[in-house]
């Protein structure tokens, strides 16, 4: 008897895809953590920084999918390090998600064209579009 091939297709189209990696960059510690679990919950290996000193190479080692950075850091600014991995790494990877505690009109289209952000979300965010978001990354093309 031949093995049915069109179930054993069926099974490999079904395999859950990967999860995705997330690095989270904010000088605030809760912000992270909380974030991470967020992202956590719904299956996504996550990894937390603190500075934008350290997200570039942060971005390297976890091989990210997608960042979700903090624009207002000390020592060095989200805009700078956004800029600074969009230089390294190129534009197609990672999604960069900038967060900020006031939004100013016109400045999603500014983070854009500036430092390479593709979304920009206020906090507190809404949990919700963050993970609709993140979640937008097909793992096949990433």
């Amino acid at each position: 008897m031949k093995p049915d091939v069109r179930t054993s297709s069926r099974n490999a189209l079904a395999a859950p895809p990967r999860p995705l990696r997330v690095l989270v960059v904010d000088d605030d510690r809760d912000t992270v953590l909380t974030l991470m679990a967020l992202l956590r919950e719904e299956g996504h290996d996550t990894k937390g920084v603190h500075s934008g000193r350290h997200a570039v190479q942060a971005v390297r080692d976890f091989d990210a999918d997608a960042v979700i950075m903090d624009i207002a850091m000390p020592e060095k600014s989200g805009w700078d390090t956004a800029r600074e991995i969009r230089d390294a790494i190129g534009r197609a990877r990672p999604l960069l998600i900038a967060l900020s505690g006031e939004y100013t009109k016109g400045a999603d289209r500014v983070l854009s064209q500036i430092a390479g952000f593709d979304y920009y979300l206020t906090k507190p965010c809404d949990p919700g579009v963050l993970l609709a978001l993140v979640t937008r990354l097909k793992p096949s093309a990433v």
